[in-house]
């Protein structure tokens, strides 16, 4: 936009106003090009001008400005934020009960946002919240409560969390830094677990991988992750190998007791949440007569991550380097 702005003071200043009123320069908001509102992003970032065109969960989203009020769905989606330093725009998280708590490092700011809900948000309470925009883990906006159609007919851009690899997660980091104007922030935080878990590969090198099995929880067999679930691929990084990771048709999949015991883990990576507690699982796992006949069972060779910690977000590095460290305590 150009403002022509004529001052005559007096006509000592008369050159002066005139050269004013040939200024190119753009106004705070727009862009000198004609492209529409920009944002002044707050990490150091360029411009970013709107509208934003993306790619994600198999549809196109536009964002015509910087949202103001965020909901983050899920406990990976709510420290992401943190991590990219854009927490002071969310107004509710979900899934707190799926916590173990945040990371030291961004844990006031996380504790600072309200709880939206608990444990799973409800439809009510999305489509009451005024939010603007909604960063929420697939599974927790879906056909079983409030779905992307819905929110987005309330006037909310809807970017899921949904990545199955490294590089999936990266660009859902980059496509953040995009549309909030903190491109800066996000390029600093990809390069920090690219090293990081560079750093793990690099002492794991030539080591046999370990033969993992997953246990979220025990009820007429055994409910664990697929190799398709971005779990899979982090216990990988790790140097160890999910013994289910030829199943792909699911995230998630219930194997039978005795399936485990033809496969012989050689460790059992529980995780750590509400409920059951982890106590109450390693029991579960003791107890039963099939999973008892194991090894790793009578050997007691349990390792346990929270389940936030393995779900795409900003953990991945952090993630790795807790489960290398458990599966190889001697070399870390």
């Amino acid at each position: 936009m150009k403002r022509k702005i004529c001052v005559i003071i007096c006509a000592a200043m008369a050159a002066l106003s005139l050269a004013a009123c040939g200024s190119d320069s753009p106004v705070e908001g727009t862009s000198s090009a004609g492209e529409g509102p920009v944002s002044r992003p707050e990490d150091g970032s360029s411009e970013t001008a709107y509208p934003i065109h993306l790619e994600n969960y198999g549809r196109e989203i536009t964002v015509t400005k910087r949202p103001e009020r965020v909901l983050t769905l899920g406990p990976n989606c709510t420290e992401l934020f943190a991590a990219l330093g854009l927490s002071d725009l969310v107004a509710g998280r979900s899934l707190v009960n799926h916590s173990r708590g945040p990371l030291p490092e961004y844990a006031e700011a996380v504790n600072r946002i309200p709880e939206l809900n608990h444990s799973s948000a409800t439809r009510e309470a999305i489509l009451s919240s005024g939010a603007d925009f909604v960063y929420a883990i697939d599974w927790e906006i879906s056909d079983t409560g409030c779905n992307i159609q819905e929110a987005e007919s309330y006037g909310m851009n809807v970017y899921v969390n949904s990545a199955s690899t490294l590089e999936e997660q990266y660009q859902e980091i980059r496509d953040l830094g995009r549309i909030f104007g903190a491109e800066a922030s996000a390029e600093a935080f990809i390069r920090n677990q690219q090293e990081r878990i560079s750093a793990v590969q690099d002492t794991l090198k030539n080591r046999e991988p370990l033969k993992v099995l997953v246990y979220d929880s025990g009820n007429n067999g055994v409910f664990t992750c697929s190799g398709s679930n971005f779990e899979s691929l982090l216990i990988e990084l790790a140097g160890g190998q999910n013994i289910f990771g030829d199943l792909t048709d699911q995230q998630w999949v219930t194997v039978s007791y005795e399936e485990v015991l033809a496969r012989d883990p050689d460790l059992i990576l529980i995780h750590d949440y509400d409920s059951p507690s982890l106590e109450e699982k390693i029991a579960e796992i003791k107890s039963d007569p099939t999973l008892a006949q194991l090894d790793c069972v009578k050997e007691e060779r349990f390792a346990s991550i929270t389940l936030e910690s393995v779900l795409p977000g900003d953990r991945m590095a952090y993630a790795v380097e807790h489960m290398a460290e458990s599966f190889f305590p001697e070399l870390f």
